[in-house]
């Protein structure tokens, strides 16, 4: 039996039988499509080390050419593209089609949402409906199903910042007319709120925040946040409230996916699931390394937690606006109630482990 160990970022992938069998088959070329560009790590990362180790389980007979948005020119065309057989593959974050059916935002995060861990587990094993499957992997194949498309996991950043503000917010009457780049969800309940969402694109947010023309934005943490160069222009740097856990995804084309021999499949799932948690890795290392440097070329820097009126306020808004879906939309209510179900399970474990151990630790350094 030919058994070789593929390394790739601290993860070990085993292929014996897998690669024994590829040895034979016919070469099979995709394509995939990213939603960010090719230098944008840890976010390009998932499917470029995927398409790695895919290429090395089949001995080079399975090639996935991945391709960014300064390739695709549609960053946010990814859905459709692979969906209509453009590409067999795509890479891109599920809360970006909620235009298109608002279910899909439940595989990215939600505000006061679950935890990386929580979310992991939801997805691989939580069976709060006790049908014998994983909830997470079944409600996002029945919401993608109707897009001719498969859904996996495909990396996380965990916990988000609650973004970059270059004054502090003291109470709800400093949020009210606040100029603030925050999509999606989070960016429905700030406008509750009375913040002004805007809406600008990657590129232009440092120039908006340096010269007033937005008094704050959300972007993703100190990892990705110090290429963009926001800590150079803003001291004040708010936790995280609205992503807890942000999920990426891989798109998968339903009818090329059918084509594929078993063991290509096989070799599929097994990569994009170790990539997936590599990215979860790579972005944690990052965030640690680049707030350490922030710290240090910074010092003016004030790490703050919005006022507990203020993200009451926040809680409330979130709920509402969630209860407002789910009375229009059956799935989006049983999707909901799952989540609730499973947070209301796993919750005292996250707070009796890692919480408590955080805690604890804190109290003996004596910090």
């Amino acid at each position: 039996m030919l058994k070789k160990v593929l390394k790739l970022s601290g993860i070990a992938v085993v292929s014996s039988m897998l690669l024994a069998s590829s040895v034979q088959a016919k070469t099979v070329r995709w394509r995939l499509a990213m939603s960010w560009p090719s230098t944008l790590t840890p976010l390009a990362s998932p499917p470029i080390k995927m398409a790695e180790m895919v290429k090395k389980m089949s001995n080079g007979k399975f090639i996935i050419k991945v391709e960014g948005s300064e390739k695709t020119k549609a960053p946010l065309g990814v859905l459709d593209m692979v969906k209509q057989g453009a590409y067999q593959m795509g890479h891109s974050g599920s809360y970006y089609w909620k235009g298109k059916d608002i279910n899909t935002i439940w595989f990215t995060t939600v505000p006061f949402g679950m935890t990386v861990a929580e979310q992991y587990a939801w997805f691989y094993y939580a069976d709060e409906n006790h049908d014998g499957k994983p909830d997470g992997m079944e409600y996002m194949k029945k919401v993608y199903d109707k897009f001719g498309v498969l859904s996996f996991p495909g990396g996380n950043t965990g916990v988000q910042m609650g973004g970059w503000f270059r004054k502090p917010i003291n109470s709800l009457a400093d949020l009210k007319g606040l100029k603030m780049r925050i999509p999606g969800l989070a960016g429905e309940v700030m406008s509750k709120l009375g913040v002004k969402v805007v809406n600008i694109p990657g590129g232009e947010l440092y120039t908006s925040l340096d010269r007033g023309v937005i008094d704050a934005l959300e972007w993703v943490g100190p990892g990705m946040d110090i290429k963009m160069g926001f800590n150079k222009v803003a001291k004040y740097y708010y936790t995280g409230w609205h992503e807890p856990a942000s999920e990426m995804q891989f798109l998968v084309n339903k009818r090329a996916w059918n084509k594929l021999p078993a063991n290509y499949k096989e070799m599929l799932v097994t990569a994009m699931k170790a990539s997936a948690a590599d990215m979860y890795m790579e972005n944690f290392a990052d965030s640690a390394n680049a707030w350490a440097k922030m710290k240090k070329d910074n010092p003016d820097i004030k790490v703050k937690t919005f006022p507990k009126p203020v993200l009451k306020a926040m809680y409330n808004a979130t709920q509402n606006l969630l209860q407002g879906y789910a009375n229009k939309n059956k799935l989006f209510a049983e999707i909901w109630a799952n989540q609730k179900a499973w947070i209301k399970k796993a919750r005292p474990w996250s707070m009796m482990s890692i919480y408590k151990y955080l805690q604890t630790s804190k109290e003996v350094e004596g910090k």
